[in-house]
């Protein structure tokens, strides 16, 4: 049972343009060299999931086009991961329930630290999210589909990948553990965190990334979470046949 990906943003926490900055890819005419913070829309026939609420939720929105939320899959509680929260209120009142959001019971809670406002008793004003949170750490059904949370480490940080049938989509990252790679066996489509070539603490470079997807072994890798080091008309180590670079707007069907 197949269902359509939206990349909502391909970009790591400055998006790219970064501010003040005069690089050959800030000032790029390219369209794929301007991103926004990741996330991405999955349409489930009638359904639509979102996997995170980007700092950039409302622009994306309105650019890729978001007629409902359904559910919410949290990788963890980073602000740009996080942050375009409150957005999702206008679909409380246009679909006038609650949004369950699922993530890890640690994730839960910062969110829960972090966006008070949404769950104490106090003065609604122009009216707050409505979310239920759930707490997984296990497979568990969402729309009539499996849903496997992927633990991984993002430094010290535990967040989650996330599978659906043949798709993964596993960013903020820079050491996947033995039993996720198991959990990531037969992956087809794999969207990985590969943040610029020079290494980082807590995600993977280009190169590392192009050895965890070559373990993973999926048809079609496409790498995420990039920072203006990478330059979409000029890649500076070259991608092997099934890997490319994603981009803010890529679509295509999964499952």
């Amino acid at each position: 049972m197949s269902f359509r990906v939206t990349m909502l943003g391909s970009g790591t926490s400055t998006g790219v343009p970064v501010i003040g900055c005069t690089c050959a890819v800030c000032r790029s005419d390219n369209p794929r060299n301007k991103r926004w913070r990741v996330g991405l829309k999955l349409e489930m026939g009638p359904d639509v999931v979102l996997v995170d609420t980007p700092t950039d939720l409302r622009a994306q929105a309105l650019r890729f086009g978001l007629p409902r939320v359904d559910a919410v899959l949290f990788t963890h509680a980073h602000a740009d991961h996080v942050f375009g929260l409150d957005d999702v209120r206008i679909f409380n009142f246009k679909q006038r329930t609650a949004i369950p959001c699922y993530g890890s019971e640690a994730t839960l809670a910062r969110i829960r630290r972090m966006f008070s406002y949404i769950f104490e008793a106090g003065q609604e004003g122009g009216g707050k999210p409505q979310l239920e949170l759930i707490p997984v750490a296990a497979p568990f059904q969402l729309l009539g589909r499996t849903v496997v949370p992927v633990p991984v480490w993002h430094g010290e940080l535990e967040v989650y990948g996330y599978r659906i049938g043949s798709f993964a989509y596993v960013t903020d990252t820079n050491r996947i553990p033995e039993e996720s790679f198991r959990l990531l066996a037969g992956v087809e489509v794999l969207i990985l965190d590969a943040l610029r070539y020079r290494p980082h603490p807590t995600h993977f470079s280009v190169q590392e990334a192009l050895a965890a997807a070559a373990r993973i072994g999926a048809r079609r890798t496409i790498l995420t979470h990039l920072t203006h080091d990478v330059d979409h008309d000029a890649p500076a180590v070259p991608l092997p046949p099934g890997v490319e670079l994603g981009y803010d707007g890529l679509v295509f069907d999964a499952g």
